[in-house]
């Protein structure tokens, strides 16, 4: 792009939103020029206000950026959002009626009928759906969701094999890593040497928006997809990276060979030039031993290898093997920030953009920064 597109940043301060800061730095499509976070951080300067945990340093064009009321006032037309789920609930609408296109993290909205819960490889196609939203026929605003930390990695591979093969029944547990309690997070003593087996609302969730994510858009509503699900979700004493373990049963029986040609074959975004997205979305390791967070969280591989865009975006599969109960068993990892949480997020803004749901944003951009 000849110009990019300035964005914003709510809750910039916390895991998620330095997430996005890290991955937007450079970015070929956005600049980040506006960011809010609490109100005891209003008017300090960036770096002065977050407590940065990232393995890069906090980006130049952002250090000296003020922290702003999260009010629409001075906001610009294209928002990341990373709020805790009852701020997200107060504050996401205003934006919207404000005509910002809130590109969110957050839970608040995710099963709302009219507002499109989507991973791109996935269910772009749902996407249609902000168009029914009031807030984008009054205003030109929408609310656009990405899933559950949980749910992506694991829908990802569940994808390719529920279009050939069709699922029944899905049996998970979870072993999820801290950073998806955000900053400070799970205490030291209650998870160092430890398994909690409880994460509040998250085997719902994750229950809940599979089927939404898997499901057919029907008109004005998503059909959920017809499957019987059962979550075990429980939380591990690792930094990144969710791992799970997965028993399927098909509707229709298929091999080892056809089950791995699915995953293998599986780039629906192939053709879009998106940049965050991995060009394989699906990697399989045929070790015994693998996937593992500390080794297999950051895979992926994209258009910006200089960049490392698609580092951390890939679901990486192993362990394929026969289920005695169900048909088939294997595991699963996905970096729960990134392709998780703020890559996700990232993602569908780059869809939006292509599909030219984003656009008008220049003129309201130049508006508020006049």
């Amino acid at each position: 792009m000849a110009e990019r597109l300035r964005v914003g940043i709510l809750g910039a301060t916390g895991t998620v939103g330095q997430r996005f800061i890290q991955m937007l730095e450079g970015h070929p499509f956005f600049e980040v020029g506006w960011l809010a976070a609490s109100d005891r951080s209003t008017g300090r300067r960036y770096e002065d206000a977050v407590r940065w945990k990232l393995d890069t340093p906090v980006p130049a064009a952002v250090r000296d950026l003020p922290l702003s009321p999260a009010t629409p006032d001075q906001a610009p037309s294209i928002l990341f959002a990373a709020l805790d789920t009852d701020i997200a609930r107060e504050l996401e609408p205003q934006f919207a009626a404000a005509g910002c296109a809130v590109i969110s993290n957050s839970s608040a909205f995710r099963m709302q009928a009219d507002v499109p819960l989507v991973i791109p490889e996935v269910n772009a196609a749902h996407l249609s759906l902000i168009e029914l939203q009031g807030w984008r026929k009054h205003s030109g605003g929408f609310i656009v969701t990405n899933p559950n930390c949980s749910a992506i990695g694991l829908v990802l591979a569940l994808k390719p094999l529920a279009d050939r093969f069709g699922i029944e029944s899905i049996f998970v547990s979870t072993m999820q890593a801290v950073s998806g309690a955000g900053y400070p997070g799970v205490p030291s003593l209650d998870i160092l040497g430890n398994v909690v087996p409880f994460i509040k609302n998250e085997e719902e969730k994750m229950e809940a928006e599979t089927m939404k994510l898997l499901g057919t858009l029907d008109g004005t509503s998503v059909r959920p997809y017809a499957v019987r699900m059962s979550a075990h979700c429980n939380r591990v004493a690792v930094e990144d990276g969710h791992t799970e373990s997965v028993s399927i049963k098909l509707r229709r029986s298929a091999t080892r060979e056809q089950v791995l040609a699915a995953w293998s074959e599986f780039q629906p975004l192939a053709h879009h030039q998106l940049p965050t997205a991995p060009a394989q979305p699906v990697e399989f390791l045929a070790a015994e031993d693998r996937p593992q967070p500390r080794l297999d969280r950051m895979r992926g591989a994209s258009l910006y290898p200089d960049r490392m865009r698609g580092a951390g975006m890939a679901t990486t599969v192993g362990r394929l093997r026969p289920c005695s109960v169900l048909d088939w068993k294997f595991t699963v990892l996905s970096h729960n920030t990134i392709r998780g949480a703020a890559g996700a997020a990232l993602l569908n803004a780059e869809l939006l953009m292509q599909l030219g749901k984003l656009s008008g944003t220049h003129t309201r951009t130049a508006a508020v920064t006049a």
